[in-house]
């Protein structure tokens, strides 16, 4: 992988305040491409964050992860890909026609914003989803979701990178794949159940990585998020 691809492959996720986010960006202005707006920053301070992400050079994951009715998620996704949202995250739960509106949504707003459907969160594993009522195991339960999202025109996943290489085969070269619970060797776990690090889960075929803590915690992110992008470069 050369360094522009490994650089435009890392997306950070700033679930921190305003002036935190802001200060990181402000650092990693040049050197990143992508960072992750969700609901930490968003619901408080609305979509002046992706203004001021996009402001800085940087694009946007918009990771709201839409469930509603069809029509307002129609609308939502609409706002959204005009509110700057270059990747809007929507849950593959909502069904084939909420994807469908969602999609809509963003085609009709015409700024190219590519929607991804959440499979199986990162921080569940399989007792988790038996305590939902869902019996099915986790494996057959991203592959159900995936397959009905990208079939209602969602244009990619979010998976954890353990079902990346499955995924890869099951959707085809062209789809996207967002892998959260990327851990680097030696990283804290945190709150994720299923995790890789960063090379193994591009090796397993994800497209991107959404990393926070290991380089929004760091004692020097940039060098942190340099460590990664030598990490997908060697490998």
């Amino acid at each position: 992988m050369l360094d522009a691809e490994a650089r435009d492959a890392i997306i950070i996720a700033l679930d921190m305040s305003r002036e935190e986010a802001l200060e990181l960006c402000d650092k990693l202005s040049g050197k990143a491409v992508w960072v992750k707006v969700g609901m930490t920053l968003f619901y408080r301070y609305g979509p002046q964050m992706v203004d001021e992400m996009r402001a800085r050079g940087f694009k946007v994951f918009l990771d709201l992860k839409l469930h509603d009715i069809p029509f307002q998620i129609r609308g939502a996704a609409y706002s959204a890909s005009l509110g700057g949202a270059d990747l809007l995250s929507i849950h593959g739960l909502g069904g084939a026609q909420m994807i469908s509106e969602g999609r809509a949504g963003v085609e009709e707003a015409g700024k190219g914003t590519q929607l991804l459907a959440i499979s199986v969160l990162t921080s569940m594993d399989q007792d988790a989803l038996a305590s939902i009522g869902v019996t099915s195991s986790v494996a057959e339960e991203v592959r159900r979701l995936a397959k009905l999202a990208v079939g209602a025109g969602a244009h990619g996943i979010v998976c954890s990178p353990q079902e990346a290489s499955d995924m890869r085969q099951l959707l085809g070269p062209e789809a996207l794949i967002v892998c959260p619970g990327i851990r680097p060797a030696g990283a804290d776990v945190g709150d994720q159940a299923r995790i890789a690090t960063p090379a193994a889960a591009i090796a397993a075929g994800a497209s991107k990585l959404v990393i926070g803590r290991p380089i929004t915690k760091a004692e020097d992110p940039v060098s942190a998020f340099e460590s990664i992008v030598d990490e997908l470069v060697r490998a």
